[in-house]
């Protein structure tokens, strides 16, 4: 039987033990960091995500004066690293690089999840990255409406490669086709460089690819720009419309990442990983790598893209949706 007084001490013991967690919570908060910092990549090294993350990681290391050290955990379109990530303790030691992918496009295409990205702690953008549609130069499509045209003349004739079910790639197209009203055959590759490989070799009709990875094969005239998914005109290819000026606004896409932390990291040491990754991203050696492949630099507050992400979701489980689109 509880009485009065036993009531009382438990709320004291409760108050006590909750005043001791704070005051340890402020103590790690002022001391952070103090040792090394690790950063989970979902993704394979080598590829663009790990070579963005290497390059903030060392200059997050000057900002902080703590090694960052960097650690690929790739598998299952991004979900292995950030599952880790969510499992990881909420001390600001282990954070993720965070992508289109895992965040906002795998909870609605995956049938089981074993993570919640809504769970997970914005920190701050690095980059949205556009892609640009693109066909062999001995392929006869030279606008947006070309290609609309020939598609409605023979529904299912035209193919379409990506790098993979669920990537930026294949998901730009299946929203072209959703706005277009047309229907093509969307031809999945083991990663860009593949896919890429066959557009080059008109193996495809058409691709979309990541601007920087395209911008040399364009120039060389190997391929040509059709469309650009950017919301204005980018300045490495001007003559380049946008979806938006061909008539088709929704096809606005960008393959963007950012950096996240676990559940219940404490706010101020968030704040301090984000003026921190605020500086390191500043850097010359980053910031002209993102706007040198045509990339639009990120920044802003952890509110700020907590805010793109929960966008960028709602506009994907839609998209999935009303395709049908799944990842057996």
């Amino acid at each position: 039987m509880f009485t009065p007084q036993t009531l009382r001490c438990a709320a004291s013991a409760i108050a006590l033990t909750t005043g001791l967690c704070n005051a340890a919570l402020a103590q790690d908060a002022a001391s952070y960091p103090s040792k090394t910092i690790t950063i989970i990549v979902p993704f394979a090294a080598g590829g663009n995500t790990d070579v963005k993350t290497r390059l903030v990681a060392r200059q997050l290391g000057e900002v902080l004066k703590q090694p960052v050290i960097v650690d690929n955990k790739p598998g299952a379109s991004g979900n292995i690293g950030i599952e880790l990530l969510s499992r990881a303790a909420p001390d600001g030691y282990t954070i993720a690089m965070g992508s289109f992918g895992p965040l906002a496009v795998n909870p609605w295409i995956f049938p089981k999840m074993s993570f919640d990205p809504k769970s997970l702690v914005p920190i701050i953008l690095l980059e949205k990255s556009p892609l640009v549609l693109t066909a062999p130069s001995d392929k006869p499509f030279k606008t947006v409406a070309d290609v609309v045209n020939a598609a409605k003349a023979k529904p299912g004739a035209l193919n379409i490669a990506n790098a993979g079910p669920g990537g930026a790639h294949h998901l730009s197209a299946e929203l072209f086709e959703s706005a277009a009203g047309i229907e093509m055959v969307g031809v999945p590759f083991k990663g860009g460089g593949p896919a890429a490989t066959a557009l080059l070799a008109g193996q495809v009709d058409l691709m979309f690819e990541q601007t920087g990875a395209a911008l040399p094969s364009i120039q060389a005239g190997k391929i040509r720009a059709i469309a650009v998914t950017s919301a204005k005109r980018l300045a490495s290819m001007p003559e380049v419309p946008t979806f938006a000026e061909a008539g088709y606004p929704q096809v606005t896409v960008s393959n963007w990442m950012g950096y996240v932390a676990p559940k219940g990291t404490p706010p101020a040491i968030v704040a301090k990983l984000q003026a921190a990754f605020a500086k390191a991203i500043e850097h010359p050696d980053v910031k002209d790598r993102i706007l040198g492949q045509s990339n639009e630099f990120g920044g802003g507050g952890s509110q700020d893209f907590a805010a793109f992400i929960d966008s960028e979701s709602a506009k994907w489980a839609k998209l999935v949706k009303d395709r049908g689109i799944k990842i057996e």
